[in-house]
């Protein structure tokens, strides 16, 4: 069962006002990076995309099973199937198996807190913040450390594995007459669970055929009882990387492979596991180009957002002094400032794009500027309407006979 502690902290208006006026500079900090980073994430988009185009152009297919020097420096694609010399073994309890990778991910029983917070404003001004830290044992494949919990009394942990994590990696891996190198090799990361069996348990050399190993769920545990884990308990499990199938695209050298350098900037060399043909290929990364961009843009736009409300966040919390005022001033200073940095936003996205690729940036910033223009109408609309509220003055009093 989790135990809890809560602890309770409270901070005055003045000191609010005070951080609050120290983060204005770290938020104009953020809203001033965030027009250079989606500036830069345009021109990438751009480069990788002239990139892939250019690549798609070139590349040619060739078969697997011979070495064509009349390919020599060319950008190729080719499917084949994946082959090893021997078998992976781990070096510490000499598990083996034919692959590309194997892979051991060691895991230990261990105390791990976890927080939650919640903070409620106060007449003046202040804040109650109440944080509650929730401790649970579970298994993780980091060392926690313990001495830097809330409450670390009656939640220590052991401290270091009594074995690390470990990959083994073969040292010839081939697509039909290709040989791959360590960095194609390591593009390879699709790995299957490799149960451990009793068969494997009896091979276990020395030091480790002398602890407590056994099986259990697939696993080596090290430890009393795997139906009821205590503090401390070890479990070792195994994944082993072995495509039957390659594709891949890059600049034939030799009986390998490199990176093909595009004249518009990228360099470029893919490896999948499966068979796919060079079209595929290249549109998947055409996709992850586009998921990439709009990840960016969207740090980007929210780099600028949480600068600006930085900016202005003094004015909510001057207003924190009766809370529900604060509450309508932060809410409306942060729609303000999602609209200004959406505009904002959109407009360095189309002048990036002027830069880039004219005719569409062109189009963007009118985009951008109609929506600008739409603000400022849409705030002197409102204002016009607080104006027609307020009562004309009263006729001035006849003067006397």
């Amino acid at each position: 069962m989790p135990d809890s502690v809560t602890v309770t902290s409270s901070q005055s208006w003045f000191s609010r006002l005070m951080g609050s006026i120290k983060s204005v500079l770290v938020g104009l900090v953020f809203f001033v990076l965030a027009f250079p980073l989606l500036f830069w994430n345009e021109g990438r988009a751009v480069q990788t995309s002239r990139s892939l185009d250019e690549g798609a152009g070139a590349v040619v297919t060739v078969k697997p099973d011979a070495v064509d020097a009349a390919n020599e420096g060319k950008l190729v694609h080719l499917t084949g199937p994946v082959s090893t010399e021997g078998e992976l073994v781990d070096p510490d309890l000499g598990v083996q198996v034919q692959g590309v990778k194997l892979v051991r991910t060691v895991e230990m029983y261990q105390w791990k807190e976890s927080q939650s917070s919640e903070t409620r404003k106060k007449l003046g001004g202040g804040e109650e913040t109440v944080t509650t830290y929730t401790y649970a044992k579970t298994w993780d494949s980091d060392v926690i450390d313990s001495s830097s919990f809330q409450e670390p009394a009656g939640h220590e942990n052991p401290g270091d594995f009594p074995l690390p994590g470990n990959t083994v990696v073969a040292e010839a891996v081939q697509v039909g007459a290709f040989t791959l190198s360590d960095e194609q090799v390591e593009q390879l990361t699709n790995g299957q669970p490799l149960p451990v069996t009793e068969a494997m348990l009896a091979e276990v050399p020395e030091p480790w055929s002398q602890e407590p190993l056994q099986v259990a769920d697939g696993r080596f545990y090290l430890g009393e009882n795997p139906a009821n884990a205590q503090l401390g308990d070890v479990r070792i499990s195994f994944q082993v990387v072995h495509p039957e199938t390659l594709s891949l695209v890059g600049v034939q050298v030799g009986d390998s492979f490199a990176a093909y350098q595009a004249k518009a900037g990228d360099a470029i060399l893919m490896v999948e596991e499966g068979s796919k043909t060079s079209a595929q290929m290249f549109e998947a990364a055409q996709s992850a180009n586009t998921v990439i961009t709009w990840v960016l843009r969207g740090i980007g736009f929210m780099v600028m957002f949480m600068g600006l409300f930085a900016v202005f966040k003094p004015i909510a919390v001057f207003g924190d002094v009766i809370p529900l005022v604060g509450t309508m001033l932060g809410a409306g200073l942060g729609i303000f400032c999602f609209l200004i940095a959406a505009v904002l936003s959109f407009a360095t996205i189309a002048v990036a794009w002027i830069f880039y690729r004219p005719l569409l940036g062109i189009a963007l910033l009118s985009v951008a500027l109609a929506g600008l223009l739409w603000l400022v109408s849409l705030g002197r609309k409102k204002k016009a309407q607080r104006m027609a509220v307020v009562p004309p003055p009263p006729p001035p009093a006849p003067a006397p006979a």
